[in-house]
Order: structure tokens, then C-alpha cells, then sequence
């Protein structure tokens, strides 16, 4: 468990994180922002993929999710996020090496 100024602190970088992440895609992708969003979720990053990507099949004709690989050891007996979409996204899931 992380204390209350932790989490405070965690989430204030996160928040700056954000505004960059936003900024830079915003940059990137300018002139084509009804074929792009930005989302943060606060879960299961599987669960929170599938989740914005199944709410996205409503607006968007095709929708895709597209994951690297994990060579993390752990990840071969726990599984992975490329792992847990692979299994259980309603939406095509490509995984880059």
C-alpha cells in the first residue's frame, strides 16, 4: 500500500505524463482527429483496451489494437496484456514483436 502523499504524487505525474503523451499526439496526428482518440483508464490494461476499443466499435467502422510483446519472464507463467487480448478481445489485436 502507498501512502496518501504517494499516491498524490503518482498521480500528479501521471497527469503531466498525460499532457505530454496528448500534446505530442496532437502534434502527430493534427488534421485527423476524428480517426484518433486518447483515453486513460485507471485498471486491468487488458480490460481497459477491450473496453475502449469496444465502445469505439459504435463510432468507427474498423478497430484494431495494436500491443508489443512481452519478453519478460514472468509474463510466461502469469500472462501478458498481448496474452490476455489475444484470448479475449472482441476487436482484431495485433502484436509486435
Amino acid at each position: 500500500m502507498f501512502s496518501a502523499g504517494a499516491v498524490g504524487e503518482m498521480e500528479a505525474d501521471f497527469d503531466e505524463v498525460e499532457a505530454e503523451l496528448r500534446a505530442e499526439a496532437g502534434k502527430q496526428l493534427s488534421g485527423r482527429e476524428e480517426h484518433w482518440g486518447f483515453v486513460r483508464g485507471r485498471g486491468p490494461i487488458a480490460a481497459e483496451l477491450i473496453a475502449v476499443a469496444s465502445a469505439a466499435c459504435d463510432a468507427y467502422v474498423t478497430v484494431a489494437i495494436v500491443v508489443g510483446s512481452s519478453s519478460h519472464g514472468a509474463h510466461r507463467m502469469v500472462g501478458s496484456v498481448a496474452v490476455s487480448l489475444a484470448r479475449h478481445s472482441p476487436v482484431p489485436v495485433v502484436i509486435v514483436p
